[in-house]
């Protein structure tokens, strides 16, 4: 993990075998949604370092960096990026590695076993933590002694959940702060 200092506090860059994730101290400017990103609207927050950069030919043009990463995602059959306000902070997370996906109960990858292996382990780990009871998001860090949350949600919980190995206990409320996720009778096959 790298820190970068910036003027409202670090930017961090963290890499891992699938993903690189950037967090931005601030929110967004008023009036801009990730939607507006994705569509390559910009606003600027520092008109003299935007200046700088363009004079520089260190950028080609407001607004085309986070569509462009988009594009090349799609082009490359990786999962789509994600971007969203994690309470005072703006995180992007860039996928390296196609995501596994179940298939008639078998795990196929595309892009390398090692990736598989690594993936499969992890959600198996999850599974079993899951065959006595299910588990909020802070228990199943704990029993699996992870500390960060954004590795928890994209690298165990996602995968499980879109696999249909785990389901939500209170489907209609995913945000609810008693949420719990249990095994699926899919999800108990493969423990």
């Amino acid at each position: 993990m790298q820190t970068i200092p910036s003027g409202g506090g670090p930017v961090r860059v963290a890499f891992f075998d699938d993903r690189i994730e950037i967090e931005n101290p601030g929110i967004l400017l008023p009036g801009m949604t990730v939607e507006d990103m994705k569509q390559g609207i910009s606003k600027i927050r520092n008109p003299v370092i935007a200046r700088f950069f363009r004079e520089m030919n260190l950028i080609e043009q407001w607004g085309t960096g986070v569509p462009r990463i988009f594009s090349q995602a799609k082009e490359q059959g990786l999962a789509e990026p994600v971007i969203e306000e994690l309470g005072m902070r703006v995180q992007f997370i860039v996928f390296l590695a196609k995501q596994v996906h179940v298939k008639e109960d078998t795990v196929t990858e595309q892009v390398t076993e090692q990736v598989t292996e690594q993936v499969t382990e992890q959600v198996k780990k999850f599974l079993k933590r899951l065959e006595k009871a299910p588990l909020g998001t802070k228990e199943a860090m704990k029993c699996l002694e992870l500390n960060h949350r954004p590795t928890f949600l994209y690298t165990y919980l996602q995968p499980a959940l879109k696999s249909n190995l785990v389901e939500m206990t209170q489907p209609d409320s995913p945000k609810s702060p008693t949420q719990k996720y249990r095994l699926t009778a899919k999800g108990r096959q493969w423990i």
